[in-house]
């Protein structure tokens, strides 16, 4: 046999067997201690710092997740105290309960509907219109206030977020998917002010599963169909302003919203331009747009209708603005099948089909965004003159028809 001394295999570490601490820490321990965790037992341990400052921090398992959370420093929590302290907290871990909800309880933490109507006002500021504001506590409040509302923010669970999408998931797909993104913001600031550490919402969809959406697109008229619908509109006898506001958004292939606030600041009669501004646009960049001589001659009759003291473009005759709807009522009144957003896929599908000018010209005469972010950086121009020669083209092919 060979003479070779063996090294020994090395001893595995185990857990210490035995019974589990139990107020092993002294009060002169506590004071001489070095740097480092100290357990005294109950998951409490004595934490020093190299600075020498001195806490209590306590470990325990909350509802299946280890948790660590201070109890104060040694200074102002005795040791007596402390213990005190982590057995009632081990007590209550112990019974279902969580201990840094009372504590977050004990601190004011807003309920969810509490927390929505502070999330609601600060995000607002940043919003165009008032109306999606609205829009945004709708729906919370129609699909969960009366399961979450009255429950602290920091108390809601997964399981909670899933028993209010369940319903809708699927029945529902847009609005479902409308009250989750709300939700979850709500959660996000809850979670940036402390009072939860996670997002229930974060792992709702792989238990809800796939939607299966049809996409529905707005309603839109064939594009030969549009000169036909603008010599409807123009037969109506009441609300005139509004029959000129419509041929007005099918010349300029804007959008409704920029066309019922646009101001007689943003039009240079001398340029032919109208430039609206950004706070308008849904890019929230500005915008000009080539006026053809038809819609030159349809502001010339929204002048004379508006009044010179008229600060917008469109009114009604008391000098208010048209109402939202107004515009889809006429064009259901002429029994036009389409919504005020479907005539700019109209003109799309004209300049496809019917023109040769180049796609990013017709892109930029709907103020769409560059999604390439390398072409976004290299293009310095809007392709205005050649946007006009588009523009006059789309108004002589529905005088034509």
């Amino acid at each position: 046999m060979d003479d070779v001394t063996r090294t020994p295999a090395p001893t595995r570490k185990t857990k210490p067997k035995g019974r589990h601490p139990h107020k092993r820490l002294s009060a002169a321990f506590v004071r001489s201690a070095r740097p480092g965790r100290h357990c005294d037992g109950n998951g409490l341990y004595l934490y020093v710092q190299p600075s020498g400052a001195r806490s209590w921090v306590q470990r325990l398992v909350i509802r299946g997740r280890r948790r660590d959370f201070g109890l104060g420093s040694v200074a102002l929590v005795s040791l007596a105290e402390a213990r005190e302290k982590a057995r009632a907290n081990r007590k209550l871990a112990r019974e279902g309960g969580d201990p840094l909800a009372e504590r977050r309880r004990a601190r004011g933490v807003p309920s969810f509907a509490e927390a929505t109507g502070r999330v609601l006002k600060q995000k607002q500021a940043g919003w165009r219109s008032k109306r999606h504001g609205k829009d945004w506590l709708s729906t919370l409040r129609r699909y969960a206030f009366p399961r979450i509302g009255d429950i602290a923010v920091s108390e809601v669970a997964t399981a909670d977020v899933l028993d209010i999408l369940t319903p809708i998931w699927h029945s529902k797909g847009s609005t479902a998917q409308s009250v989750h993104q709300r939700m979850r913001s709500v959660f996000e600031w809850a979670v940036a002010m402390e009072y939860r550490t996670d997002n229930p919402c974060d792992r709702v969809r792989s238990v809800l599963g796939p939607q299966n959406r049809v996409v529905k697109h707005m309603k839109a008229i064939p594009h030969r169909e549009v000169g036909a619908a603008i010599r409807k509109a123009r037969t109506t006898d009441e609300m005139p302003v509004a029959r000129l506001a419509f041929e007005f958004l099918v010349l300029t292939a804007a959008r409704w919203g920029e066309v019922r606030w646009a101001e007689w600041s943003e039009i240079d009669l001398g340029e032919s331009v109208w430039t609206v501004p950004a706070r308008r646009m849904k890019a929230k960049r500005e915008h000009r747009v080539p006026l053809c001589g038809r819609a030159l001659e349809i502001l010339d009759e929204a002048r004379k209708l508006g009044g010179e003291d008229s600060r917008l473009v469109f009114t009604r005759p008391n000098g208010r603005p048209l109402i939202e709807q107004r515009l889809r009522q006429l064009i259901r009144k002429h029994r036009i099948a389409a919504v005020p957003h479907g005539f700019r896929s109209s003109f799309r599908d004209w300049a496809a089909e019917e023109t040769d000018h180049p796609r990013e010209v017709v892109e930029a005469a709907l103020a769409h965004v560059v999604q390439n972010k390398v072409e976004a950086a290299y293009r310095r121009t809007d392709l205005f003159e050649r946007r006009r020669r588009l523009m006059d083209d789309w108004a002589e092919y529905l005088e034509v028809l």
